[in-house]
């Protein structure tokens, strides 16, 4: 084993000592930020609600209210790492824990869906600073050797917060009105700064990157354009609509500046050089995807289960559990079946279970055994575990050890941006199937309210629920043309998946590349160091 040629400095005997407390701590912090994307997905129907159950929030505004914080977060993300290397990890988790409580407490006091899409943003704008922060202050306080183990626990809280979130969820709704699913946060959060205070050590890079404020401003402008044009292609039922293309084109146009600008660019946000290697690029391409898949099946599922099926937000919960428990068996493991079979074969065959379950979706009617459900999200779980695990370390041994940090934070912003396209592009296709299919039982209905009528299910069984026993009619339509809606976007998702399964089968390696990187001779010492 070869001696690093750099020693790593020496970590004060008071802070190693305290280095567990410490990982609670910021385990605490990353749970309170994935917990709350997980949380609101059991809770996006109640908002859908007319007031004063929810907001009456259309198909379209539900859409922004998830993605408002996801773009925020995928956009600063490098950038609220930067800032914490510069001005302290400390300091910037304890200004992003701040904000993103301010933003909980008033996204729970939403007046409208605007003022919802708005706070939302702030508690995304909270979130980023937090979770480059929380890896970059453990790797701080931990010894090379200790580490792994570290980083194992740290990524199972992830996993953790995905199958208590939406069980949080529906306990809250079933208790207390949909504020609450936000509420919740701010008590947390004042734990958390407390400890923090305590606890955590102040650290920082002594040679931080500069700021590419060009180039954040450019990435987070154009996926917004890209997201609202599609999502109001969806509203419209109409994507070559005038407005809603030129926003999608407009969209394009700044994102491949957003590229033009960073190749050029001696300090860029993301180094564009690194996409040239095709096993980086087709590993971080199927994290995208399956974050595309997952984001945009639980949005369609909840509405499945809530407003056709007829479940509680707390039933609902549970029924997601078969998803996140699969996540939590599979992906310690799939290291194993990855040594045996290799990366590209238990990728591509993840990515195919995985379309073959969104396929599935298409055989799911009013009256289907629910225990069938359970099965397809119990696969889809697995499927998924067998593709993050071995993408994420093909990425991370794909480019040089010194480049670690930044390949974290582009793997993590990919799977942000894949979430929010995944949301944007399936809710309306959903939106855009369930209006065609509606749109012609609601001629009966008075022309003002028949737009509104058509934007989403909940939209049209809150008319019902109105004409009393003559809505009946539309009830059962209502329910016909989502599941109609809802096996045409299972396919579009399913297509997405074999794409994914093409670039996989093309690009990444058999075996995973470990053992020639550590045997040259005059292989970089501290690259040769484990």
């Amino acid at each position: 084993m070869t001696t690093p040629a750099v020693t790593t400095p020496r970590i004060p005997e008071a802070v190693h000592r305290r280095r567990w407390a410490i990982l609670g701590v910021l385990m605490l912090s990353l749970l309170i930020v994935v917990l709350d994307n997980s949380i609101l997905n059991v809770a996006i129907k109640t908002i859908s609600t007319p007031e004063p159950t929810g907001l009456g929030a259309t198909q379209g505004d539900l859409e922004w209210a998830i993605n408002s914080y996801t773009l925020v977060f995928a956009g600063l993300l490098f950038t609220a790492g930067l800032l914490g290397d510069r001005l302290g990890r400390k300091r910037m988790l304890l200004v992003g824990l701040a904000v993103f409580g301010i933003g909980s407490a008033l996204a729970a006091e939403s007046g409208s869906p605007v003022q919802l899409i708005l706070f939302r943003a702030v508690m995304g704008l909270g979130a980023a600073f937090v979770m480059p922060a929380t890896l970059a202050v453990l790797m701080n306080v931990f010894e090379r050797d200790e580490q792994p183990k570290a980083i194992g626990i740290w990524a199972g809280g992830v996993g953790l917060a995905i199958a208590i979130g939406p069980i949080t969820g529906g306990v809250l709704l079933d208790h207390f009105w949909w504020g609450s699913v936000f509420l919740v946060n701010v008590p947390i959060v004042i734990v958390a700064i407390g400890l923090m205070i305590w606890l955590v050590p102040e650290s920082r890079d002594p040679k931080p990157g500069r700021i590419d404020l060009v180039g954040v401003a450019l990435s987070v402008v154009g996926l917004v354009l890209l997201v609202y044009g599609i999502i109001k292609g969806g509203q419209l039922a109409d994507f070559t609509d005038p407005a809603a293309l030129a926003t999608i084109v407009a969209g394009i146009a700044v994102l491949v500046g957003f590229v033009l600008y960073e190749k050029r660019s001696d300090h860029p946000s993301i180094d564009i050089s690194y996409f040239k290697n095709r096993v980086f690029s087709a590993a971080i391409s199927s994290l995208a995807l399956v974050f595309f898949a997952l984001m945009g099946v639980t949005f369609f599922a909840v509405f499945y289960t809530q407003s056709v099926r007829g479940y509680s937000p707390l039933q609902t919960g549970l029924l997601m559990l078969p998803l996140a428990a699969a996540q939590l068996i599979f992906a310690p493991r799939a290291r194993l079946v990855v040594d045996r079979f290799g990366v590209r074969a238990v990728c591509s065959g993840g990515l195919l279970l995985l379309a073959a379950m969104l396929a599935a979706f298409t055989i799911l009617e009013a009256d289907t055994p629910i225990w069938i459900l359970e099965v397809m999200f119990f696969l889809m779980g697995t499927g998924m575990a067998h593709i993050m695990t071995p993408a994420s370390v093909v990425i991370m041994q794909a480019l040089p050890r010194e480049k670690a940090g930044s390949a974290s934070a582009l793997s993590n912003t990919f799977r942000q941006v894949g979430g929010a396209l995944g949301i944007a592009v399936l809710g309306s296709v959903l939106s855009a199937a369930y209006r065609s299919g509606v749109e012609d039982k609601l001629t009966l209905l008075p022309a003002d309210v028949r737009h509104t009528a058509g934007e989403s299910i909940e939209a049209t069984l809150g008319v019902a629920a109105k004409l009393g026993p003559r809505g009946e009619p539309l009830v059962t339509a209502a329910h016909d043309s989502f599941l109609h809606a809802m096996h045409v976007t299972a396919l579009c998702g399913a297509g997405v998946a074999l794409i994914g399964v093409v670039v996989v089968a093309l690009f990444l390696p058999g075996r995973t590349p470990q053992e020639p990187q550590v045997r040259p001779k005059d292989a970089d010492p501290v690259g040769a160091g484990h």
